[in-house]
């Protein structure tokens, strides 16, 4: 446990990060490491590390790799397995694992975690691309991607998912330029900000894209005309009610791929995670991720 070197060998590799919701990841450990002999643990101590595990893992031949950590550490370990014939597993140990929540993953139960790997059950889900960084559940561009640069790493540890709704409201009603939205095949679009989904779910696990799919190689778009504090109580409302789409001043639209653009550099988030500034691309990658997932 907790070495960074990978052996080619029959075992299953899980890429930790013991920072995901520290002392809840580290409590994990012990749990994971006595599921099954056939588990083996390193240690991720930052994204390209996990990224690099997880790219040598497939390259050794590997056919199973679990990423246990939250939405970001999937994402490195994803990153890492494009292209290749390796299966991903993941064990959500982090703050909102909306990637497991979309997979239908028991998130509070590691064991449970553990037998859906176990039996072997996989699905091949699209991956997407901003700015060529690949991402499989979310994006963001503007309001959301701020709530990730406001929330520290104490705040999360501190109040878990509830630190992304501090900071929403620490964020909203910041004036900032509009942006200019370009779906393929559809007219411009602009707005405050938006949301970018491959599947239907957006933290704390609300199913927001409702046409959403993560295998009909389309991306599910939410454009918010304003992001004043009254602005964002009533969206976050509608989030709640499941009704944000038909709501007065957001637009809903699919698309294979978007441009987005503003005349001041916005911040954009990829599953989580803060990804660059505008103007930014989400297109396709031509890949698919292939995860152990429980039956549809």
């Amino acid at each position: 446990m907790g070495s960074n070197t990978i052996a080619d060998d029959a075992r299953v590799l899980v890429i930790l990060n013991p920072s995901a919701q520290s002392e809840k990841a580290m409590r994990s450990t012990e749990l994971i490491a006595g599921l099954s002999e056939r588990i083996e643990i390193v240690e991720s101590h930052s994204f390209d590390q996990a990224r690099d595990l997880a790219k040598q893992a497939a390259a050794a031949g590997r056919a199973e790799v679990v990423a246990a950590g939250g939405d970001g550490t999937v994402n490195a370990v994803l990153s890492g397995l494009v292209g290749s014939r390796t299966t991903l597993g993941v064990f959500p140990t982090g703050t909102m694992n909306l990637f497991a929540r979309e997979l239908d993953l028991p998130v509070n139960d590691l064991r449970a975690c553990w037998e859906v790997i176990e039996s072997g059950t996989t699905r091949d889900v699209d991956l997407f691309s901003a700015n060529g960084q690949v991402f499989v559940q979310l994006a963001g561009v503007g309001f959301d991607a701020q709530i990730i640069e406001e929330t520290s790493w104490e705040r999360k540890k501190k109040f878990g998912p509830l630190s992304y709704v501090l900071s929403a409201f620490s964020v909203a009603g910041s004036e900032l330029p509009p942006l200019r939205l370009m779906p393929e095949g559809a007219e411009p679009v602009t707005g405050a900000f938006a949301l970018i989904g491959n599947g239907r779910l957006y933290g704390p696990a609300s199913k927001v894209f409702h046409r959403a799919s993560n295998t009909d190689g389309l991306l599910d778009v939410i454009v918010f005309e304003k992001q004043g504090r009254i602005d964002i109580l009533r969206y976050l409302s509608g989030i709640g009610m499941g009704k944000v789409e038909a709501m007065r001043g957001v637009t809903y639209l699919q698309t294979r791929s978007l441009r987005v653009e503003c005349d001041q550099a916005l911040p954009v988030e990829i599953d989580g995670e803060l990804a660059g500034t505008t103007p930014v691309d989400f297109c396709p990658t031509g890949q698919y991720l292939r995860v152990f997932a429980r039956p549809e």
